[in-house]
């Protein structure tokens, strides 16, 4: 069954090479692939009875330990599927999961996982978690006449707590770090873009870094930062962030959220998609689904059409009716294009500046701080109201910025 985004779905043999792929990932090894089509999910099994038991026999048959399942599962349907095959079974979500735990490397990273992997968990508390009372040391821990089941629930939903704690502190490092970048008036260019689509390899030729690179889904799960000199007049701040992929489950994109905020906060984001791909148009689709639920999908984008040394497609820059850079088509394993588009985007950051003057009143007194501790006030002059007339010159991207924060142009004089 094909995965359908608006107008664009995936045929039978791409969802295939790439359940395949991740399953690689998270190193099974596929032994057989079995297809099915129903009008709707079964509610038993999400397969239907007869599909279910002949996987059992195949299971049977094989001597295969485990069950993959592309799509999400309720609790009930992992449960029912698992006492019919008699091995565990794993569903889209789970497995994912478990691949960014292996990948994960940074102790943010790590930190993101295991809270996704706790609040997918936390539906499936049927199965006595011994494991857990275990961690917090069991004697003492279970009140009079409390069953396992709550014990664990309380169990798990405590560690939840405390990783999100964890998170929030490091996601206000996070942001200061924003702040040191605002106050350097360094814009924030990010890749965004399906996974395994050359992201790290683009960011390594752009930002002249050494991120960790690899032919495999979901290469980089911890975001990386560079300061970049896109020209000699214009340096810039390059981050690179996690691939999505087709069904990303709602758990990772919430545990994810903080690092996704490089995306969510930068001005620029670098779409970064595989021409080669023939499926290109339904992953683009997936990614602009991932943005619109983090609220990124109205940062101006850039597309970036990599792997153009696999399609023959010469490397070339396309601008907008407006005059700005829209696409670019580039090959970062060879760096054909890149010079090029590297010289595109200092002058679409460097070009663009916006000079007005705000009439500010005694409630705005949080947006003055701000244009002062920016350093864009140009003179600053008040009237018989007692109101402030503020003239600021700013970049472009400052611009679209402090609009998105105060919404500037309620404040236009």
């Amino acid at each position: 069954m094909g995965r359908y985004h608006g107008d664009q779905a995936l045929d039978i043999e791409s969802v295939r090479a790439e359940f395949i792929e991740l399953a690689e990932s998270a190193d099974a090894e596929v032994i057989e692939f079995i297809t099915g089509k129903r009008d709707k999910p079964e509610s038993k099994y999400f397969i239907g009875s007869g599909r279910a038991e002949e996987i059992a026999e195949r299971v049977a048959a094989l001597e295969i330990d485990l069950v993959l399942v592309n799509h999400p599962l309720s609790p009930t349907q992992e449960r029912n599927l698992e006492a019919l095959v008699c091995c565990r079974v794993l569903d889209r979500t789970g497995l994912i999961l478990d691949i960014f735990a292996k990948r994960a490397r940074t102790f943010e990273g790590k930190l993101q996982v295991e809270l996704a992997q706790y609040r997918h968990l936390a539906t499936r508390l049927v199965r006595g978690w011994t494991h857990l009372e275990r961690q917090k040391g069991g004697i003492g821990l279970r009140g009079p006449g409390e069953t396992q089941l709550e014990t664990d629930r309380r169990l798990v939903t405590d560690k939840i707590r405390r990783l999100e704690s964890r998170l929030k502190r490091l996601a206000q490092q996070r942001q200061e770090g924003r702040k040191t970048r605002l106050k350097a008036d360094l814009p924030t260019v990010a890749l965004v873009g399906y996974t395994n689509a050359g992201k790290s390899t683009f960011f390594n030729k752009l930002a002249g870094a050494d991120a960790y690179v690899a032919d495999q889904l979901f290469a980089t799960l911890d975001p990386t930062l560079r300061r970049v000199d896109l020209a000699t007049d214009q340096p810039a701040v390059l981050a690179d962030t996690v691939g999505f992929v087709s069904d990303l489950p709602h758990e990772l994109v919430a545990a994810f959220r903080a690092t996704l905020e490089e995306a969510r906060e930068a001005e620029i984001l670098l779409h970064v998609i595989d021409s080669h791909d023939p499926e290109r148009r339904a992953r683009i689709s997936e990614v602009m689904a991932v943005l619109e639920q983090i609220d990124a999908h109205e940062i101006r984008q850039i597309e970036v059409y990599n792997k153009i040394d696999l399609t023959g497609e010469p490397a070339r820059i396309e601008y907008d009716e407006d005059d700005r850079l829209s696409r670019a088509w580039v090959s970062a394993a060879t760096g054909e294009g890149m010079e090029a588009l590297r010289e595109a985007l200092a002058d679409d950051i460097r070009g663009k500046s916006v000079s007005i003057t705000l009439l500010l009143g005694p409630t705005a007194g949080k947006l003055r701080a701000r244009l002062f501790e920016l350093g864009i006030v140009q003179s600053e002059n008040y009237d018989e109201q007692g109101r402030a007339h503020v003239d600021v010159k700013m970049s472009k991207p400052e611009y679209s910025r402090l609009s998105r924060e105060f919404g500037l142009a309620k404040y236009l004089a």
